[in-house]
């Protein structure tokens, strides 16, 4: 292959990848935008309503169809159908708003400069360390909690803790 082919083969190639990206991200953003919008919809008491009718409607046609394989297999596809889309739906939402939610949490920390900058990454910790560490924060809030129950006791009850909380 001749230098000027390779060179327009890899201009193709990056051209290729910038549209791909661009129609990605073109379809992320779509898809996002559906499933939000999906998700208040489906969110809401008329929608709850609108398939409690189907299934009324459905349970109310059995006899007009001798209640047939043909009738149960309808309630069946469609139920099965709408859950499995629904279930991507759903997670593609949740993702997002956990995410909105992790990245004020994380602001929140790093604005403050009593509690340490690590805890903003703490969703990176593996299952043991977030046990350990939930542990070793309940043990503090235990603490804390008992100090505060002495100091409301009165001052002759914290004199004999030496009016710190036990370590």
């Amino acid at each position: 292959m001749s230098r000027n082919h390779q060179e327009r083969q890899s201009a193709a190639a990056k051209k290729f990848a910038v549209q791909f990206t661009d129609n990605s991200s073109g379809l992320q953003d779509w898809f996002s935008s559906f499933a939000q919008e999906t998700a208040r919809f489906t969110g809401r008491p008329v929608t709850f309503f609108l398939a409690l009718l189907v299934i009324v409607v459905w349970a109310v046609t059995g006899p007009l169809f001798g209640y047939s394989d043909t009738w149960q297999l309808v309630i069946n596809t469609g139920t099965t159908i709408v859950t499995f889309l629904m279930v991507f739906l759903i997670q593609n939402t949740q993702n997002r708003d956990t995410l909105a939610i992790q990245l004020k949490l994380t602001q929140l920390i790093l604005a403050m400069k009593e509690i340490p900058d690590s805890l903003a990454t703490i969703e990176d910790l593996s299952d043991e360390a977030l046990e350990q560490l939930h542990h070793d924060y309940r043990l503090r809030a235990e603490s804390t909690l008992e100090h505060l129950k002495r100091r409301k006791q009165g001052p002759r009850h914290a004199a004999a803790h030496n009016g710190k909380p036990p370590k």
